[in-house]
């Protein structure tokens, strides 16, 4: 487990994985890097900023990116690459920056951010209670329509949905949102960039709840 430290100036915000339509999506290139498999991002919970009626979604100072590392064999990694990401306060900006350091495969300290960041995750939906999710898919001028609704207790205390797609090709709208009971429910419209017709696998829907006391990260949704 290695992390990634950004620091950003007072004001300024960068943005998560999903960064919403007045952000700019992380890129991250491991081309370089040596004894590596397989890379996996744990993401700590963003906060949802709103900005010229847009909402947008990232991190305010700074964040540390815990990533998960699975090497090729034994011995150190050596991860080299470059990442892009947007920065923000009145204006975004695209700002790439290179990485170039040794790992030890193992060490007995453990760095008290990075486990911090780690920590810092959305609930499962094991954990937070998820009674049910589901997703109904309805073809549009434009591509998909998907109304996706969550039933838990705790309903009340959300603040905000993001739906993605697992397809990073598909733009997915802001969601807009109704409430019934113990029952969020979210509809966006789906969009595919390349003008592709749109192949959804509701088992890669990733539904994302935020709120000031919770988050809890969904992964799949049934037919309703």
């Amino acid at each position: 487990m290695a992390g990634l430290n950004i620091t950003l100036a007072p004001g300024w915000k960068t943005y998560w994985r999903a960064p919403g339509d007045g952000g700019i999506p992380p890129m991250i290139d491991f081309r370089g890097s040596q004894n590596i498999n397989a890379t996996q991002f744990h993401w700590p919970v963003p906060e949802v900023f709103y900005q010229n009626n847009m909402r947008s979604i990232g991190y305010s100072g700074g964040i540390v990116l815990p990533l998960e590392l699975d090497p090729v064999g034994d011995g150190p990694i050596q991860l080299t690459g470059s990442i892009q990401i947007g920065v923000c306060q009145e204006v975004c900006i695209p700002v790439t920056f290179e990485f170039d350091t040794l790992l030890p495969r193992a060490s007995a300290a453990r760095d008290p951010d990075l486990l911090a960041a780690v920590l810092d995750r959305p609930q499962t939906a094991t954990e937070a209670g998820v009674q049910n999710a589901t997703c109904v898919v309805t073809p549009n001028d434009n591509g998909l329509e998907l109304t996706a609704t969550v039933t838990g207790s705790y309903i009340d205390s959300i603040d905000a949905m993001v739906v993605e797609t697992g397809d990073t090709s598909v733009w997915v709208s802001e969601p807009t949102t109704q409430r019934q009971g113990d029952q969020i429910s979210g509809t966006v419209d789906m969009i595919s960039n390349t003008g592709a017709p749109i192949l959804l696998d509701r088992s890669a829907v990733r539904i994302t709840l935020l709120g000031t006391q919770m988050a809890v990260d969904i992964q799949g949704c049934a037919a309703d």
